[in-house]
């Protein structure tokens, strides 16, 4: 747990111990089972509603062996993301940055590919802006907990059904989660992820679709 007063310290620790070249490419490590829906492209930033989907989203470069970084989560599930593929060692939480949270984030951008931010209520334009430059400069993906301006994709659980013996009574074999992702003006993208009790995720494909614009003739 790392508190903001420490980043200067905890910068150059990471720095030490960060792969060499992993910062150089155009993309990042997408998990499979967001290929194909999602491409995690280095300078941009992406919105979701939930903590699973955030830390599907951090996995990808996780498991390459890339540094990740939390900011504004108090209530990070530490064993749901090590399930999920989040290497724990080589995560920065930084759960209550305060006021601060536009400059711990900036700096944790300057050692992580990937952060995860739960941002205030309200984000300015400007706010946004002055991220957005710092993620191009440093090659890095912003994944935002909630609203974020001009993001590249947002992802939205839309449903979820849990299934164990019996229709659900007694021990839980897993979920299925329903999610919306839209890209920028294109039509949405609807896909079903099963995620069974051991955290593993895999897509299904079966109910996948694409929505029609609107005002589009199907």
């Amino acid at each position: 747990m790392t508190t903001a007063p420490d980043l200067d310290v905890l910068r150059e620790r990471i720095r030490g111990m960060e792969q060499a070249g992993s910062r150089t490419g155009v993309e990042l490590p997408t998990h499979p089972a967001l290929a194909g829906l999602l491409r995690l492209r280095a300078g941009s930033s992406y919105a979701v509603d939930s903590l699973s989907l955030a830390a599907l989203m951090m996995a990808g470069p996780s498991v390459e062996g890339s540094w990740t970084a939390v900011v504004g989560v108090g209530d990070l599930g530490a064993e749901a993301f090590a399930s999920l593929g989040v290497d724990l060692d080589r995560t920065v939480l930084v759960p209550d940055p305060g006021e601060s949270w536009l400059e711990v984030t900036a700096a944790l951008v300057d050692v992580a590919p990937l952060v995860v931010l739960r941002p205030p209520p309200r984000v300015s334009e400007a706010a946004a802006a002055k991220l957005a430059a710092r993620l191009r400069k440093r090659s890095a993906a912003l994944v935002a907990l909630g609203d974020w301006p001009r993001c590249e994709a947002r992802l939205a659980v839309t449903g979820l059904r849990w299934t164990g013996p019996d229709h659900g009574a007694g021990h839980l074999a897993g979920r299925h989660v329903d999610l919306l992702v839209r890209r920028g003006a294109g039509p949405a993208r609807e896909a079903s992820l099963w995620i069974p009790a051991d955290g593993s995720v895999r897509r299904d494909r079966t109910g996948e679709k694409v929505r029609p614009l609107l005002g589009e003739v199907g």
